[in-house]
């Protein structure tokens, strides 16, 4: 599988314009990011156990374009549920934050309802993806966990990445599952056991005071590290929210199924009454170029022209996007204008080079295996 190293154009772009945040609140260090206008009540996304703060970039892109303030985090060393919580609210303190809507995945999910339940006034709403209530399935799964703390790197890594699907994935996928590999690569031993205690040590989501009106649940109805039933359960919780339902995507559907994630948080936001300030974006071009399908633009243009369920009457109908805004042929949201600082001429110069060298080095090898 792809590292790091062979992170796509959009991501290297994402790099060079919006800056990596570090903050230390006791002894635990926060690693986000935080673009868009500042006026505007902010998104938040919570990764999975997999996930870092990087894997949300595409979101971050597209709707800080269209005026909408996102914060991805890195989930920090937490021990149990409630220093979460309280950290956690130590964490909107430090950055002046007050109300806020969730954006949670697969562990971030948990986590996003488990915070929902004991600040009910903090939190505006949320957007759910593959995620679950309560941790038992798991800790029945893990009875090593006793000892995970113990447990060297390179294990833990291998029971994280076992849970996802190892091919063959359509190409889309299958860059989702490369990519988010890479970032596990760059996690420690303390974060790898501190993520997988949270997900076995005993809890569950308990009754939330915040109105399904203001639940999204957006899924993947293709294979997902989740079980069905844990996901299923979550649908129960909520009958009277919107639900989102995507084709396919796999377990990373914000990265293999951008277009159609942005869509639905951007509808999600609108419909919670999130006001954008587009005219207040940092350092990204308005023309268009920086980000979004086709789809997304007529969108903006036509807000009224929502897809099938989401605005409609019924509370708990399931939103279908068009078969065509899966293609696996989808503009990237890094898409950038010569006004934003790099040129598709400069792009494709750089990757030119890195084919070069990528088959000097196969050249190479080959002809040592040879001697």
């Amino acid at each position: 599988m792809k590292g790091v190293s062979s992170a796509p154009g959009d991501y290297v772009y994402f790099k060079s314009k919006v800056p990596l945040h570090k903050i230390s609140i006791g002894s635990k260090q926060w690693r986000y990011y935080d673009f868009g206008p500042k006026a505007v009540p902010p998104l938040i996304c919570l990764p999975g156990i997999a996930g870092t703060a990087d894997v949300y970039y595409k979101q971050i892109l597209s709707l800080s374009m269209k005026g909408y303030r996102v914060i991805s985090v890195d989930i920090p060393r937490i021990c149990n549920h409630l220093e979460w919580i309280q950290l956690f609210e130590k964490f909107l303190d430090s950055i002046n934050v007050y109300h806020v809507h969730l954006y949670g995945t697969s562990l971030g999910g948990f986590l996003a309802q488990i915070f929902a339940q004991h600040r009910p006034r903090r939190v505006k709403s949320l957007v759910l993806s593959n995620s679950f209530l309560d941790t038992h399935k798991f800790a029945a799964a893990m009875p090593w966990s006793p000892i995970v703390s113990w447990t060297p790197s390179f294990l833990l890594k291998r029971y994280i990445l076992t849970g996802i699907r190892d091919g063959p994935h359509e190409p889309f996928i299958a860059d989702s599952v490369d990519f988010v590999v890479g970032q596990v690569e760059t996690l420690s031993r303390e974060d790898l056991s501190s993520r997988l205690m949270l997900t076995v040590s005993a809890a569950s989501v308990g009754p939330l005071l915040l109105s399904d009106s203001f639940i999204t649940i957006m899924d993947t109805n293709d294979y997902c590290a989740i079980p069905q039933q844990l996901k299923d359960q979550v649908t129960e919780r909520y009958p009277g929210a919107r639900r989102a339902i995507l084709r396919s995507g796999g377990d990373f559907p914000f990265l293999s199924r951008p277009d159609e994630v942005n869509l639905y948080l951007q509808l999600h936001l609108r419909r919670v009454g999130v006001d954008a300030k587009p005219d207040e974006v940092p350092g990204i071009s308005r023309d268009g170029s920086a980000g979004g399908s086709e789809y997304e633009k007529k969108f903006d243009e036509h807000p009224d022209d929502t897809p099938q369920g989401e605005g409609g009457s019924g509370a708990h109908d399931d939103d279908h996007l068009p078969q065509s805004f899966g293609s696996e042929t989808h503009k990237t949201d890094g898409q950038v204008s010569g006004s934003a600082g790099i040129s598709f001429a400069h792009l494709l110069y750089t990757l030119l080079l890195l084919q070069s060298f990528a088959e000097a080095m196969y050249f190479t090898s080959k002809t040592m295996v040879k001697a």
